[in-house]
Formats: structure tokens, sequence, C-alpha cells
């Protein structure tokens, strides 16, 4: 799964009017493709690289009580497939970008992907795939071309494939894009970069040619993240001081400007028409300054909202996206992090299916996952009776395993104190492990409590036992050891 970049293209404000570009792209969009009607659709990313993983049948049951109808993938994986199987949910299967390469040389391996991925899946009681996500960003710039000359050959092969199955009806070829597949100072300038006009214009024909939506992703939280002068309430949907002025129009949001310069980069490549779709849009709750659960929900509420009141943008009135997928469903603590700690906390749920926030995508706040299998309710903390001179090699060895991010600066456990920072980090390595008890000594620096030692707004996790991977073991429910813990507690809190 592609992890999101900071090479975002969206637009800082300016005050110079450039009437005569909005006009040339208005008539352009007006030749090209006229009256569309869109109904809007708000679905979900469901991202896997989690340390602590549910049921696929809980996350599934998780989307239908929540009336989530839509949910895209970053891969096919057989076990999540198998949770999906009749469901009725629209889902979108990806192809990650090493496989690219392979699938563009060979009409075989086209047919194999195609056979072992969406052809045993689309039977009766099945999984309703409705696009196949060929690659994940593949044109971002940090990749320097690597991907992009696989694109077209690889969507013809599996157009082939998807013909020979007989679902080239029925399921349709996508491209997810990052932003900064086009560029611009204004929306209505917006091109393609020079180096990948011919190719994604190639690839927008095909797509076009086969009634498929262009698929971009826009990230507003990156601007903000990576450019200090960035308007912060430009990024928001709560209105804004910095507004864009273009020709009559005016940009009062990031996420408008961004989406009216892929309008105007297809209206000048020919295909103003074009339907699109948001593959990824949201707001992470932790790692960095600006990272938090009150512009999260801020920031996704505001975006509902705006997606399902059908105003459009002002390239596009009345013509939202066809579909917008929320980045992300849960959080994913196995993530890189290489761009930011934030890189693990895009989840509008938790890794174990909590809400963290409220949030009505149209059918009222967010529910809960129900019957989520967690671990004894028990946590490993720093022992407060010994020296912890040398604990810094052990804090090491539990977060390199274990998900430490929110110790971080602008996380939510950053100003716990050292102790509770030795403790968070105990505690994450322990429930990884699954509650072994000789996760917890750390050399006798460790001890298990039954004392939840979350602070404020920093939690202390339980992990979950109806998914979990093959690594530790789960610690048996012995009354010995859990009166031995219930004494030691007893025995601290009365010192």
């Amino acid at each position: 799964m592609g992890f999101k970049k900071m090479a975002l293209i969206t637009h800082l404000p300016k005050q110079e009017q450039t009437l005569f570009s909005f006009l040339s792209v208005s008539v352009l969009l007006f030749l090209c493709w006229g009256v569309i009607e869109v109904e809007s659709g708000i679905g979900v990313n469901w991202g896997t690289i989690s340390l602590h993983k549910m049921s696929p049948f809980t996350v599934v049951d998780l989307l239908k009580q929540n009336k989530i109808q839509k949910v895209k993938l970053f891969d096919a994986d057989p076990a999540v497939m198998k949770g999906l199987m009749g469901s009725g949910l629209e889902v979108m299967v990806g192809i990650p970008n090493d496989m690219l390469a392979g699938l563009s040389s060979s009409t075989s391996a086209a047919d194999l992907w195609v056979a072992q991925n969406v052809s045993r899946y689309m039977v009766k009681g099945g999984v309703n795939i409705k696009y196949v996500a060929v690659g994940n960003e593949p044109f971002l710039t940090s990749y320097s071309g690597q991907y992009q000359s696989y694109i077209v050959s690889a969507m013809t092969n599996l157009l082939e494939s998807l013909a020979k199955a007989n679902l080239a009806r029925n399921v349709k070829l996508v491209v997810p894009c990052n932003a900064d597949a086009y560029e611009s100072s204004l929306p209505s300038q917006g091109t393609f970069r020079p180096e990948l006009t011919p190719i994604i214009t190639q690839m927008v024909s095909l797509l076009n040619s086969n009634g498929s939506p262009f698929v971009v992703n826009i990230y507003p939280f990156l601007s903000l993240y990576g450019n200090s002068n960035f308007p912060q309430d430009y990024a928001f949907f709560e209105g804004t001081t910095h507004a864009v002025t273009d020709g009559p129009n005016v940009y009062y949001n990031a996420f408008d400007g961004n989406l009216d310069t892929l309008i105007a980069a297809l209206a000048k490549i020919g295909y103003g028409q074009m339907p699109i779709v948001i593959g990824e849009v949201g707001w992470p709750t932790d790692g960095a300054l600006g990272a938090n659960l009150t512009a999260a929900r801020v920031f996704n509420q505001g975006l509902v909202n705006h997606v399902l009141s059908n105003k459009g943008t002002p390239l596009r009135p009345q013509v939202p996206p066809m579909d917008v997928y929320l980045f992300s469903l849960l959080d994913e603590g196995a993530k890189s992090v290489l761009p930011g700690n934030f890189e693990r906390h895009w989840g509008v749920f938790s890794f174990d299916g909590q809400s963290k926030y409220p949030l009505n995508l149209g059918n009222g706040l967010l529910k809960n996952a129900k019957d989520v299998e967690y671990l004894p309710y028990r946590w490993c903390i720093a022992n407060p009776l010994k020296d912890l001179a040398e604990v810094t090699n052990h804090v090491r060895l539990a977060c390199s395993y274990a998900d430490c991010t929110t110790l971080n600066y602008g996380g939510s456990c950053n100003e716990i104190g050292a102790k509770g920072n030795i403790s968070y980090a105990f505690n994450s390595y322990y429930q990884l492990q699954k509650q072994n008890p000789r996760s917890c000594d750390f050399d006798g620096l460790g001890m298990v409590t039954f004392l939840n030692p979350s602070i404020g707004k920093c939690r202390f996790l339980v992990g979950v036992s109806d998914y979990a991977s093959s690594s530790g073991f789960r610690l048996q429910n012995s009354w010995i050891s859990v009166l031995l813990i219930l004494l030691w507690d007893a025995w601290l809190f009365l010192m």
C-alpha cells in the first residue's frame, strides 16, 4: 500500500486575476462535457498494514452497521475477500505497484491475476467487485518514473483478461493518481506534468472508452504539514480569510481548488467530461502537530457535508465527485513512518473499531464495532520500585517492534513524562506479543497491572485476540496470576 506523500499540489492563495485563462478552460469544459448528473457516495479505504487485526468479518459488520456501502482495498487479500463474500458491499480491489511490470509484459499473468482475484469471487453470494485499481499513485514524483511505463500495457492486458472472463461490463479498471500528477498556480491553469501528458492521455483514453472514472487522491493535510506558509483555514471547509481568486471564481478551500485543477488539466487533453472519483482523502488524528481528533472531525465532517450538498466546484457546479473514499477506515500501526508519524493514525476508527470522534457520513453518527474480542484487561508498565537508569535500550527495542509514534512531538502521549513514556513503550510491546508474560520482563524493569495507566488523551491499548497474528502467544487466565497482580496493584496503590 502506498503511503501519503508530500509532493502534493494544492493552491496557495494569490490575488492576481486570470480571466483569460478561466474563460479558455470554461470553453473547453463546455465543449467537452456539457451536463453531468452525479449522486455522490461516501466510501472508505480499508488498509490492513496493522499490528492488531480484527477479524475481517468483524470489520465487514462494522461497515454494514454504519451503512458504508463502498470500500476500497489496496490488494485482494484472500482473508479480506472471504469476509466480504455475500456482504453486498461495492468493492474496489487493488494491484500493488510491484506487480505492474509482470502484468504489462504477460497476458497470461493478467489472465491468472483476474482468475485468482476477480473471477473466483464474482459468483452468486460472492464479492461485488466494481473496480480494479491498477497500481497506486504510479506517477508519483518520488518514484522517478519507475512504474509509469507499465500502466497502459498492464491496463490493456487486464482489459483483455476481464473480457475473456465475461467481466468487462461489470468490472472497471481505474488508476488512482496522486495530485502531484498535475500542476498550476491557479485552478483554471491546471495541466498534467509535461513528462506525464502523453502517458496520461493514453490512460485516460482507455478509461474513457471503457466507462471508467479518473481516480485522484487529495490531501489538504499534507499541504499544511509540508508548508509552514500554507493558510490553515484554507485546508478546511469552515470558511477562510485566504480565498483564492481565479478570474470570476473564488475558492474557499484547498479541496475544491485541487479538484478544479484536475478538471482543467483533463479538459486540456480533451477529456473534460471525465467522471472523477476521490480515491483517498482524510485527516490524521495523531503523530504530528495539527493531527488531532478535533481537526480530523472538523475536516472530515466538513468534507462529507460539502460533497453530499451537491454544490460541486466552480468549474463543475452542482457536479460533485462520483464517489469519495475517506482515508481511512482503521488505524494501521505497521505502516511506514517515512512521510511522518501521522501515517499510522488516519483511521476514523481506532484499530479495534472504536470511533475516535463523532462523525456523520449521512446515516447518523458512527457506531462502534460489535463483539470485538480483546485480550484480558491488563497492561505492562515500568515497575515504580526499580531504578530505570538502564531502561533506554529496552524502550528502543520495544518501539522497534511496536508502534510508539504517539510519544513523539505533536503526539497525544508526548507529555506524559519519562516514566509514562517507558510504560507506554513496554505496554505496546506487551500487547503486540499477545500478553506473553515474558514480554513484560525487560530485565525486571516491567510489571503487569490491572489498573488502566491511560493518561488524559493518551490511551494505553489492550490488544485484540479474534484475528491475532502469529507472533507471541496469549497468557492463560490462571486464578493465581490474576490474584498476584491484583494484590501487587493494591499494595502499590496503598503506598
